[in-house]
């Protein structure tokens, strides 16, 4: 039993359930015995010289989970000293209250598993230790896939090190495209505009096509901005100046425009608000194309897809979406056996074995050259796009205020896909947020 994440969930019940004169006593006593009972253990943990750390993750889907077990297992089997215990504390986007709670209430896990765009909130909470001390002198540093350390690293220190990554791309449906006489994929946005419209077809004349082009995210949630933010780099954009949010620049204007026109056009089918991840549109043959990554269930689905890198304007660019681990600050020794944990999950054979269970793409480079990952992709090519992407493959930004940043990009781009002109929609967001950052 985890004792640490166990006076966490009393709390909350106890928050839930009891009114504050009843939170207050039962807390005290809870908190009192459970101190008492941690404080037992840690003594065995210390007679024993065994140190056992909490790893709080939110992998999905459960099979994932069943690989990250078996690697945390083997783990343990050779690090007698130390004992990891891999807690599966929900969905990511329903964590971080538990975290930022479980942070501020002094029981934080040992080491976190999350979104690197967490890591301003983490940092201005002083919940996490920079890790560039140690990682600088690992050889195994050199093995870590370069264009990864710009979503490791916030106001020159080192705060994270990646356990996944991935990237977006564009599934298509074969059968459609060759139905439709296509035989080119698309490079650039004008060919894809294209393509999405040739893609559109309404055979009954109703004006509501059965079968559309494109899917895009309706919605304002992260996973619209996550799909938008390769259009955004593609054309040059950013939106990030001088560490502060800078959303009226052309490559944002372009790309927010860019998505409306396939909008106006009537080539791209809205999916229901914040489901933009869903895959029912694309496997039932309602749209031909779909923005997503190799983590989707198309790829174990019986549709005849395939993949494409997003077609750029100005360049060719996708976002990339990894998920980093955090080394909590506890004690100097919880510390450095989680460090031990962190060295193994970057080694060649964890992420070899890792990226082979799950479909992400490894970030070792050895282990993406290793002939184990290379016989999967010569059985499931797709991930070949992606990996050939990573080298123009792009971070959202790593700020203090990423969370309110993309809530504001999230508006704009809903806004726009409703029918607001880009620039109306990226000045109202620029506008909140300059009265945030103002304060």
């Amino acid at each position: 039993m985890n004792i640490k994440f166990l006076i966490y969930q009393i709390r909350n019940y106890v928050r839930q359930f009891m009114s504050s004169a009843w939170q207050i006593s039962i807390v005290g006593v809870c908190l009192c015995l459970l101190l008492v009972i941690y404080g037992c253990q840690a003594t065995q943990n210390k007679d024993n010289g065994v140190i056992h750390l909490t790893l709080w993750q939110g992998i999905n889907p459960p099979v994932n989970r069943d690989v990250f077990q078996k690697l945390v297992d083997k783990f343990n089997q050779t690090h007698p000293d130390i004992q990891v215990e891999s807690i599966y504390a929900g969905q990511l986007d329903q964590q971080l209250p538990k975290v930022l709670t479980a942070v501020v209430g002094n029981v934080p896990p040992d080491i976190l598993t999350y979104y690197p765009q967490i890591t301003g909130q983490l940092v201005e909470l002083g919940a996490i230790r920079p890790l560039e001390d140690w990682l600088d002198k690992l050889s195994i540093k050199s093995e870590i896939i370069p264009n990864l350390f710009e979503e490791l690293q916030l106001n020159g220190h080192t705060w994270s090190v990646p356990l996944y990554t991935s990237n977006m791309g564009i599934f298509y449906r074969r059968d459609l495209f060759k139905a439709a006489g296509i035989t080119e994929l698309p490079k650039t946005w004008e060919e894809l505009r294209q393509v999405a419209n040739k893609l559109t077809i309404d055979r009954n004349g109703d004006n509501h096509p059965e079968q559309y082009g494109m899917l895009l995210p309706l919605g304002k949630g992260e996973w619209t901005v996550f799909s938008w933010f390769p259009f955004l780099f593609g054309a040059g954009g950013e939106v990030i100046k001088n560490d502060k949010p800078d959303l009226l620049n052309k490559g944002a204007i372009a790309a927010l425009q860019f998505w409306q026109d396939l909008i106006k056009d009537g080539s791209a089918k809205l999916s229901p608000p914040e489901r933009g991840y869903e895959e029912d549109n694309f496997t039932s043959g309602r749209v031909a194309m779909q923005i997503t990554g190799p983590w989707t269930y198309i790829m174990k689905s019986d549709v005849d897809f395939d993949v494409f890198p997003i077609p750029g304007n100005l360049q060719q660019a996708t976002v990339a979406g990894t998920g980093n681990m955090y080394v909590m600050k506890t004690t100097p020794e919880r510390e450095q056996a989680a460090l031990k944990f962190l060295e193994y999950m970057l080694s060649e054979e964890f992420q070899t074995e890792w990226s082979i269970g799950t479909g992400f793409l490894p970030v070792n480079i050895k282990s993406a050259q290793s002939q184990a990952f290379q016989e999967l992709i010569n059985q499931k090519s797709v991930l070949k796009v992606f990996l050939d992407q990573m080298s123009v493959t792009r971070a959202r930004p790593i700020i203090a205020g990423y969370s309110r940043l993309s809530d504001s990009l999230g508006r704009a781009i809903e806004a726009t896909l409703l029918g607001e002109s880009p620039e109306k929609a990226l000045k109202a967001a620029q506008e909140r947020l300059d009265m945030i950052w103002g304060k």
